[in-house]
């Protein structure tokens, strides 16, 4: 590709070796989550949300479980200002939860932002200046020490503005543009804004260390965390925070290594929504822990009902691979994957399992809301036996057997094939039906009798053709099932071998009681029929009749 000698690194490692984080391997305890959905989210939109929509996107946050939400950027708008006073008059906001207000570190700002939260409990008031390489040369045309002061006189107001209201907001600082930050600046210019607020333990500050601009990949990240965690001032007195974007699709990885490397925070959104490529997505950062025994502490159980609220707001779809969200992230349409979680989800019946470990599925789909008949095995021209025999199992109470299931895999598939469509399970029970079950393409048994004689049983047969008028069929066997059998063969003039008979009981999810399931051969084929009915000789001769006419035609 043209044109790469006009790109370099712009990043900066840390003045020291920062790469404690490596020796650990996974995160074991959840963050302190904040949405940043209702500012850094709705501010990507094309359209806005509406101040009801945003009221209704507050509503499901506090569901999922947030406590801490950032719900705009006040001073920047009179929409983005009734939104919060409305939260705030309308006492929206439960005393458990923190709503963060972000403003830049300009006076006139920040005094419109205190404007807005008058009232209100539990405030993080979020303030901002960029310190970046490229934004002081180029933007600000500032050097680090006017850079610096921006930050400083920004936190002075923020404290003095708060004494003067009598209130305890809580604060956070961010450098904007961190990534392209030099650490050890960066560094400077948060202790300088630590010490005009001397945080306490019972009043905490956020130090958040956005990826505003993600330039490296994840082990960079996490290195320049590492240090700020490692180097700020009041550390104990400080929530470190990260807020990533996702310009090189890292923002999750970012998120777990700075997790790692001491960060106690993440601001994201759902699905990873925001500016260009968005934000961090809080839900598969969730997700990941819940999927390792670590209580994310918040719910994404009724993931569906999530989906469908997130687009009704914002207007963007929730891609269909998204990590546990999407509508296909637990389907299997493959044949050997059908195969191979039908036989996990067996085993854990049959073990009794008490931890997750089913093939190909790396969480359990119910427990956000999703259901196996529907989600997981699904049929298509590249589905086999396993998915199949799985549908019908789960669906409809139907045990296949093996040999069986092969058959209906073929079927299935080949209706799909044909159709060019995914089968739906009323779809499969369909083919199951028309092919197997209820095939009377050729002929049906409208009447059977039978009488015992010296030798065994004597059946006498109403055959009715289709297009043709009854007639009868009489013939001998050593059981009923094998007299009808050869009063068949004798009908037809045609030989064949009845290589497999077997009754299944059928599952409370059928009506009726008895599976009758049969087999022929002829010259190495075999053809399948099968046959239901509260009486077991009659579904075993409903079985013969669809195998045969699958045979004859």
């Amino acid at each position: 590709m043209k044109n790469y000698q006009k790109y370099s690194k712009q990043y900066f490692l840390p003045p020291v070796r920062c790469m404690d984080w490596a020796e650990k391997d996974a995160v074991d305890r959840a963050p302190v989550w904040c949405s940043v959905d209702l500012r850094d989210g709705n501010q990507a939109l094309i359209e806005p949300m509406t101040l009801g929509q945003k009221v209704e996107f507050f509503k499901l946050l506090l569901k999922i479980g947030f406590k801490e939400i950032e719900v705009g950027f006040p001073a920047a708008s009179d929409t983005e200002y009734a939104f919060l006073r409305t939260l705030i008059d309308n006492h929206l906001i439960p005393d458990d939860v923190t709503v963060q207000v972000l403003t830049q570190a300009r006076e006139h700002i920040i005094r419109k932002t205190f404007e807005a939260i008058a009232g209100a409990k539990n405030v993080i008031v979020h303030v901002y200046n960029s310190t970046s390489v490229a934004q002081r040369e180029q933007v600000f045309k500032k050097d680090k020490a006017q850079i610096l002061k921006i930050a400083v006189e920004g936190a002075k107001l923020l404290k003095q503005l708060t004494e003067e209201a009598g209130a305890d907001y809580r604060f956070e600082y961010s450098p904007e543009s961190f990534t392209g930050t030099e650490p050890e600046y960066a560094l400077e210019v948060c202790n300088a804004v630590l010490d005009v607020w001397q945080p306490t333990a019972e009043r905490k500050a956020v130090i958040n260390i956005p990826a505003t601009v993600e330039n490296a990949m994840p082990h960079v990240f996490a290195q320049q965390v590492e240090y700020m965690s490692k180097n700020l001032k009041y550390r104990e007195n400080v929530v470190l925070s990260l807020h990533p974007h996702n310009d090189r699709g890292c923002a999750v990885a970012a998120s777990e290594m700075g997790l790692l490397a001491g960060a106690d925070r993440v601001e994201g959104t759902l699905f990873g929504n925001g500016e260009r490529t968005g934000n961090a997505d809080i839900v598969s950062i969730a997700m990941n822990l819940y999927s390792q025994g670590v209580d994310p502490r918040l719910d994404f159980s009724f993931m569906p009902e999530i989906c469908a609220k997130y687009t009704e707001y914002t207007q963007m779809e929730v891609s269909p691979r998204q990590p546990y969200a999407g509508a296909l992230v637990f389907a299997a349409f493959s044949g050997s994957h059908q195969d191979a979680i039908a036989k996990g989800m067996q085993w854990r019946k049959e073990h009794k399992e008490p931890h997750w470990n089913v093939p190909y599925l790396p969480i359990d789909p119910q427990d956000v809301g999703r259901e196996y008949q529907t989600d997981v095995i699904r049929i298509n021209s590249q589905s086999g036996k396993g998915g199949v025999g799985y549908i019908l199992q789960e669906n409809y109470g139907l045990n296949l057997p093996a040999k069986f299931k092969e058959a209906m895999g073929y079927a299935a598939k080949g209706v799909s094939d044909r159709t060019h469509k995914e089968l739906k399970p009323a779809e499969v029970y369909d083919v199951f039906v028309s092919t197997f079950l209820k095939n009377r393409g050729v002929f049906d048994i409208p009447e059977c009798h039978f009488r015992q004689n010296k030798e065994g049983i004597t059946a006498t047969v109403t055959v009715q053709e289709t297009g043709k008028a009854p007639a009868e069929a009489v013939a001998d066997g050593n059981g009923r099932l094998d007299a009808v059998t050869n009063a068949l063969k004798k009908y037809f003039n045609t030989e064949f071998t009845l290589t497999t008979y077997e009754q299944h009981a059928v599952s409370e999810k059928s009506d009726s009681a008895a599976l009758s399931f049969v087999g022929l051969e002829q010259g190495g084929k075999f053809y399948w029929g099968a046959g239901m009915d509260d009486d077991i000789i009659q579904s075993s001769i409903r079985a013969l009749v669809s195998a045969l006419n699958n045979f004859l035609a």
